[in-house]
């Protein structure tokens, strides 16, 4: 009997400035490794930024899924605008405002899953704080934020489809995002992310205890999930090479109408990426992310674009 009958594609994303997407069967949407190098600041400090990230995902392994020819490829543009102020709100931190909107592509070939096509995903909207760099003798040791990250249920969705672009519950999802100088030319960052979803009271299952069609009341498990990545400048000022990833862990048990189904979520996923740099005010960014260990959600690879601009 199949527990796991819906696929939620609300993407959510982020870049340097905030927080992207994981693929999963009940949870939402989550940064997982949208962002990566240089994460825990941003580019050109306080002002106005655009991103635009063109990401794409394919899974031929719905892990713990009944087995069969099952392929999935989603393409999500991920429009985001982020503003920074110069005011200091607590212990020297400037507080800014991080808002994305995705348009996602969901593509199936399974007997066993029907998608919702194309349509515009959840809205992200991420108040945060920005610290001003901790300095050394030699320059910056650490940058880092924290934002208070929110989704809410905008996108499009379809309680007959397994795969929609939009979740239909609300979920808050913040983050400690920190950049650590190795050296001159090196660096680590990562992103910490704490997970709670809210309920989804027009989801479908069948089979199950209720007759066809009827309405249930899902609520997604918590969870924590954090993106990783080390970078190199080969190139003073231009290009940095590096390696990135993320896992994804469901600590506690999804709930259908109240009762605990179990089939808690894992991910791991690592690649080669790089980042370069055009000026001070224009980033590119571009990762690969192999995946592994995945329990109960679809195991695949992710390909991500993203460019960043400071006005």
């Amino acid at each position: 009997m199949m527990k796991s009958l819906r696929l939620v594609l609300s993407v959510l994303v982020a870049l340097l400035l905030f927080s992207g997407s994981a693929f999963a069967y009940l949870q939402p949407n989550v940064n997982l490794g949208f962002t990566s190098f240089l994460d825990g600041g941003p580019p050109a400090g306080p002002g106005h930024y655009i991103s635009e990230y063109l990401q794409y995902y394919t899974a031929d392994k719905l892990k713990d899924f009944p087995p069969g020819d099952d392929d999935v490829d989603v393409w999500v543009l991920m429009n985001q605008y982020i503003y920074q102020s110069d005011q200091s709100v607590l212990f020297g931190g400037k507080w800014g405002l991080n808002l994305m909107l995705p348009v996602v592509s969901i593509d199936e070939d399974s007997p066993a899953l029907d998608a919702n096509d194309t349509g515009l995903g959840d809205l992200l909207v991420g108040p945060f704080i920005q610290w001003d760099p901790i300095m050394g003798e030699n320059g910056p040791l650490m940058l880092n934020r924290i934002e208070l990250q929110t989704i809410w249920p905008t996108g499009k969705y379809d309680k007959y489809d397994h795969l929609n672009p939009g979740s239909n519950h609300f979920s808050f999802n913040p983050y400690w995002a920190a950049t650590v100088f190795l050296g001159p030319k090196a660096t680590v960052s990562w992103r910490l992310h704490y997970l709670w979803n809210d309920k989804n009271d027009e989801f479908r299952r069948v089979p199950g205890p209720v007759p066809a069609g009827s309405d249930l009341e899902l609520k997604p498990g918590q969870a924590v999930h954090a993106n990783f990545a080390a970078a190199y400048e080969v190139l003073p000022k231009q290009l940095r090479l590096g390696i990135n990833g993320y896992w994804f862990d469901q600590i506690t048990d999804t709930e259908i109408e109240g009762k605990d189904v179990g089939d808690d979520e894992k991910v791991f996923a690592i690649g080669p990426g790089l980042v370069y740099h055009f000026s001070q005010d224009s980033h590119l960014f571009f990762n690969t992310y192999f995946e592994s260990g995945a329990e109960n959600r679809p195991e695949g690879d992710r390909f991500n674009l993203r460019f960043v601009h400071h006005f």
